[in-house]
């Protein structure tokens, strides 16, 4: 029996994960509580479908643990002059099945495919009227396409290695789960196939430029999850072709330096093709948190600050707006940083790229999709095929729109090295603090003959750099879910 709570639409998961365990779950849905209703009594009408979709779907959206993950393991942030310790231990590389923010990911995204899979099977019993036909198909490629995303986030952080077509993926649910369900890993490819068969049909159904703009699903984020997805799993043809669509039929263009403040401050669409809306009151998390605890400012008390490495980049290319947008004005910034005795205090590099809403310091939307990426994905696709030169000038044109002085020469790469090289700087400044840095040093890092780049005072002991053949570019499978499910087979290392 599924039951959900009326008010809040609220469906138990009863997946091994953060907070639940097969048996919680069954006990919980075992007791008859009142305000209770099943999924028969939910959904039937083309207007639950649609309150669902928007009330428990999209509002269960998150990517904030997938960006302060990378941010904090990777070379984003450095500690802050206020921080407590949390999160030290990610900071240095300690992670085990048993780490609470890596769970919250492989959580998070499996109770959206869940909500998506309940929505499916409550929309198959639901005849809709000819006026509503349009309506009801459109909430059902929407749905889809969020399970797309959410399989690709999965596959990102948990499947070793993308382009190994027979390799471990995850757990592939593709309809509401019983309570006993033991389910062991599925190999990426037929993860990938559920993948594609939800981003055809979405695709076949919706239109750019959403009614409601970013924060909707529309082709444009059907593509640019298409065009992400096949890039990591190293098929560079339909990674173009998607990139390209997006870039040619979304109706954006790349913000400009001098509108580029407004997309941070949420004031303005800029070049956003889909982001998760966080109103200043309202559900969802804060990102603004994750780095300051009351403001993007000194005095907002900083737990993680810019990494240095990471500055010193924008710090030093004249006319990049990213600069003033990335770093509070009121930043302590310490010429003399590597000779300090403690440049976590004599070197404040507070981050601004989240400054908050009016009267809400600490929220703004989170960024999913940008069109900064879809120039990204072409010049690696370009490289790959040896076009050097066309991979230098979407670089070139991405850098153009972002100073405010000067101009941005054309690279060139006399390599697929240098290149990539290259696009992995530009991929690290212009997506900076939005998730994507983990799996880029992942991806890109060895054929760019680089490694992760800290500082040396980006921690309060020894700075580190993780090789790039660490088998922590994974993340491990919760510990929760290889306990309560005996065919779920561990990550290689852990």
């Amino acid at each position: 029996m599924n039951k959900i709570y009326k008010k809040a639409l609220v469906i138990a998961v009863c997946l091994s994960s953060v907070g639940f365990t097969l048996n919680s779950c069954k006990d919980a849905i075992d007791i008859e509580q009142p305000g209770l209703l099943d999924d028969a009594t939910l959904f039937t009408s083309v207007s639950n479908l649609n309150d669902y979709l928007v009330g428990s779907v999209y509002a269960n959206m998150d990517t904030n643990n997938d960006i302060y993950f990378s941010a904090v393991f990777t070379d984003e942030v450095k500690p802050g002059a206020g921080s407590g310790g949390q999160e030290y231990e990610i900071h240095r590389y300690f992670i085990d099945p048993t780490t609470g923010l890596t769970t919250g990911i492989w959580a998070q995204h499996y109770l959206v495919i869940n909500r998506v899979n309940r929505l499916l099977a409550g929309a198959a019993k639901v005849t809709p009227a000819p006026t509503e036909v349009a309506q009801y198909n459109s909430i059902i490629a929407q749905a889809r396409a969020i399970r797309a995303f959410c399989y690709l986030q999965l596959e990102t952080f948990f499947a070793p290695d993308m382009k190994d077509a027979n390799g471990l993926g995850v757990l592939l649910l593709k309809d509401v789960p019983v309570i006993d369900v033991k389910l062991p890993r599925s190999k990426n490819q037929d993860v990938y196939d559920f993948i594609n068969a939800d981003l055809d049909y979405a695709r076949g159904i919706l239109a750019y430029n959403a009614p409601a703009g970013r924060f909707y699903v529309d082709k444009g984020f059907v593509n640019a999850v298409s065009a992400r997805f096949n890039l990591y799993r190293g098929n560079t043809t339909l990674a173009k072709q998607y990139a390209q669509d997006v870039i040619s039929n979304a109706g954006l263009s790349l913000t400009a330096a001098s509108a580029y403040p407004t997309m941070w401050n949420d004031t303005a669409r800029g070049e956003i093709i889909f982001a998760l809306n966080r109103l200043a009151t309202g559900n969802g998390s804060s990102i603004g948190t994750r780095w300051n605890t009351n403001s993007s400012s000194i005095t907002g008390n900083p737990m993680w600050a810019l990494g240095r490495n990471l500055f010193n980049i924008i710090n030093t290319t004249p006319g990049d707006i990213r600069r003033s947008v990335y770093v509070d004005p009121s930043s302590i910034i310490d010429p003399n940083y590597l000779t300090s005795t403690s440049p976590r205090d004599t070197d404040q590099l507070v981050v601004d790229k989240y400054p908050g809403k009016t009267s809400a310091a600490t929220r703004n939307d989170l960024k999913v999709f940008r069109l900064s990426e879809m120039y990204f994905i072409l010049a690696e696709c370009e490289t790959a095929a040896n076009n050097f030169t066309g991979a230098a000038t979407l670089i070139q044109q991405v850098r153009a729109k972002r100073y405010n002085s000067g101009t941005a020469p054309l690279p060139v790469y006399a390599s697929s090295t240098a290149a990539y090289a290259d696009i992995l700087k530009e991929r690290r400044v212009d997506l900076a603090l939005e998730g994507h840095r983990y799996i880029d040093l992942k991806r890109l890092a060895t054929a760019a003959g680089v490694t992760m780049d800290r500082n040396q005072t980006d921690d309060v002991v020894t700075v580190t750099n993780l090789p790039n053949t660490s088998h922590k570019y994974t993340l491990p499978i919760p510990v929760q879910e290889i306990n309560l499910n005996p065919q779920v087979q561990q990550n290689p290392g852990y």
